[in-house]
């Protein structure tokens, strides 16, 4: 065979090659994923919501089965609330939190390169009632009934647990106040549970918004500085985790009404007492037992120190109370030692 036809055969067979290697590399190389925001940055408040949308870069239509969604960094800063067929890709609802910073998401399917997108949440300094509560706090209606239900639940289970069961912080009104409030806005775990040696739980979620210590305040959760909330509000002493009756009722919660009767499950009572050494005192309004069958609503509260006692936890009824034997703690709207009914801030609403 002549050298000339030798080289046209071994080209040939050189083309043929790169192309069955070409067509090889072709079906085995994956393809990428293109993930787009409708926007780069949210405010951090905990309902706003920005749509991904994932498709892959070949124009070829991507299962919505194979595709797998993951935040993995920030997971509390933003959550995927839902994911749905969109032409031939998909589309999805990313909730913000109220933590602000970066939040990545990565998209990854069978046959696709995982890719991965950066979302921003920024701080909302926000405080449509000016009453220093910042907005990101505040619950709204679904989330309002679940921080009502455990609020009552956690302040009412140490009237009928053993004193050694009883949390050694709840010493007097501000602190079963504190308590309550504080756990009814952790996510309610089994684990969390145990360790506060809880005899049951009420049926219902926890709240959805946040839970505790997850927010721009951290431990943080009480309001102790007047004025409106401010961005720096989150670092400049205006928030700690320790505040008295007083500080409680003057800046964390909101007068409703002298009027019992307008009480919900939650409202706090709060008297002043001038004879005494702790003169502020606090009341919760359970409305009906969480731990009793039948239709009598109740208070609850710790006396604070009793002489050398250390005091106790007490549950009256809303009538053994307006019958008290002692005038100045009826609540009553001719009693001026009742301040009145209160409401937490984080509850308020539009009047």
């Amino acid at each position: 065979m002549k050298p000339l036809r030798w080289v046209g055969l071994l080209g040939l067979a050189a083309v043929v090659l790169l192309a069955v290697l070409g067509g090889v590399r072709g079906r085995t190389a994956p393809a990428s994923l293109r993930l787009e925001l409708s926007e780069p940055r949210i405010p951090a408040n905990g309902f706003s919501s920005v749509l991904l949308r994932v498709e892959a870069t070949n124009g070829k239509i991507l299962p919505l089965s194979k595709l797998k969604l993951d935040v993995i960094e920030g997971a509390r800063r933003a959550r995927i609330e839902s994911v749905t067929a969109a032409g031939g890709g998909a589309a999805a609802v990313l909730r913000a939190g109220v933590l602000p910073g970066p939040v990545v998401i990565e998209a990854s399917a069978e046959g696709f390169t995982p890719t991965r997108v950066q979302l921003e949440t920024v701080l909302e300094a926000s405080d449509r009632y000016g009453d220093g509560t910042p907005d990101f706090l505040r619950l709204e209606e679904a989330d309002r009934e679940a921080f009502r239900r455990w609020f009552t639940f956690l302040a009412e289970m140490p009237f009928v647990q053993p004193p050694e069961r009883v949390p050694a912080e709840v010493n007097d009104c501000g602190a079963l106040l504190r308590f309550a409030y504080r756990e009814a806005l952790r996510e309610h775990t089994s684990l969390r549970a145990n360790e506060l040696l809880l005899e049951g739980t009420p049926p219902g979620p926890s709240v959805q918004k946040y839970q505790y210590p997850y927010t721009p305040l951290g431990a943080n959760l009480f309001r102790v500085q007047p004025g409106r909330f401010r961005a720096d509000d989150t670092a400049g002493g205006a928030f700690a985790q320790f505040a008295d009756a007083e500080t409680l009722r003057q800046l964390n919660a909101h007068f409703v009404s002298r009027d019992l009767s307008q009480a919900r499950p939650g409202d706090l009572l709060f008297y002043r007492q001038l004879s005494q050494d702790l003169p502020y005192h606090a009341m919760v309004f359970l409305g009906r037992s969480h731990l009793e069958e039948g239709g009598e609503q109740y208070i609850v509260y710790h006396t604070g120190p009793l002489g050398k006692e250390k005091g106790e936890i007490r549950r009256p009824s809303v009538k053994e109370l307006m019958n008290h034997p002692s005038p100045r703690w009826r609540p009553l709207p001719g009693n001026r030692n009742f301040l009145g009914v209160y409401r937490w801030n984080i509850l308020r609403e539009a009047d």
